[in-house]
């Protein structure tokens, strides 16, 4: 058996500075960026996802951004096997895989290496399961899972009809259910050699940044990009649209909500997205908290050096 390649994370919860650190570790490793941020994947979505500037992409490449159209879907199997191949192939030119964001289960499906199924999806399937959610209601759907999954039904609400969808999906597909993925999941050995650390601000700083961090989105043309992408043809139900912010902000585009009403929903919730970030990396049993304020150039040489020992 070949040795486990290393692996280097650093993650944590939206605006906690976790780009800025990247880039000045990347280049002191002489490493690229392997983003785990389940946004910046759709081309388009720039401001609102706080995305590697062009200056910053030339500075250190950023791989698994600008992968997909904000219309078409792109799944956690997807990130997982493009992950896979990204840090497969830094790692045959002797470069440190550095992985770098805040969606804890794409970062789960690359160091658990989740099992996931072989059928891939079904669009006319999926067509079929919407449509009979539009007519039946997604409770009905969910009532289904029931039988078929018992255990993934347990996990998954019952108007969370895009994991309903996907699971009787899986089950179609598979002719197994979605929850014995998970226990597949668990059989199976750390497919890397993982140093994992976490970065954070006291609750009161890290609210303070999230604050500020959308109004300089607004004020860097959050709005203006918002308006382009719906001008383009993008309808508000594709699934770029329906991410934190740009929701909201074509909400307000469409006269629904006021400008006031909209931005005071993605402060708040993206604090409650920094919550839930901070309770899922909680879990993670060998990360290393670091405190953002102990200043960057202490965390840089931190990291540097403990991954150079470790790594060689």
């Amino acid at each position: 058996m070949s040795p486990k390649i290393p692996l280097l994370a650093l993650v944590g919860p939206t605006a906690a500075g976790k780009s800025e650190l990247a880039l000045q570790l990347a280049r002191e490793l002489g490493t690229d960026i392997i983003s785990v941020d389940s946004a910046q994947v759709y081309r388009g979505l720039d401001i609102g996802t706080a995305k590697a500037s062009a200056a910053e992409q030339k500075l250190v490449k950023h791989h698994l951004i600008d992968l997909v159209n904000p219309d078409e879907d792109y799944s956690v199997a997807d990130y997982q096997r493009d992950a896979r191949r990204v840090i497969a192939s830094l790692w045959r030119r002797r470069r440190l895989p550095f992985l770098v964001g805040g969606t804890g289960l794409y970062l789960r499906a690359v160091i658990a290496g989740y099992a996931f199924g072989e059928k891939g999806k079904d669009e006319a399937l999926r067509a079929r399961l919407e449509a009979e959610a539009d007519d039946r209601g997604t409770e009905a759907l969910h009532q289904r899972l029931g039988r078929l999954d018992p255990a993934a039904a347990a996990k998954i609400h019952p108007r969370d009809r895009r994991r309903i969808i996907r699971a009787l999906e899986v089950y179609a597909l598979e002719g197994s259910p979605i929850s014995r993925q998970v226990e597949d999941t668990q059989k199976r050995e750390p497919p890397y050699r993982l140093l994992l650390y976490g970065l954070t601000l006291p609750r009161p700083q890290l609210y303070r940044a999230i604050e500020e961090r959308t109004e300089r989105m607004l004020a860097e043309g959050f709005i203006e990009e918002v308006r382009g992408l719906l001008e383009q043809g993008y309808r508000r139900s594709s699934p770029g649209l329906q991410i934190l912010g740009y929701r909201q902000l074509a909400a307000f585009i469409a006269g629904e909500m006021g400008r006031e009403e909209a931005v005071t929903e993605i402060k708040t919730q993206t604090r409650r997205l920094a919550k839930r970030q901070l309770t899922w990396f909680r879990r993670e049993r060998n990360i290393i908290w670091l405190d953002r304020t102990a200043g960057p150039e202490g965390i840089v040489k931190k990291i540097g050096d403990t991954a150079k020992e470790i790594f060689g």
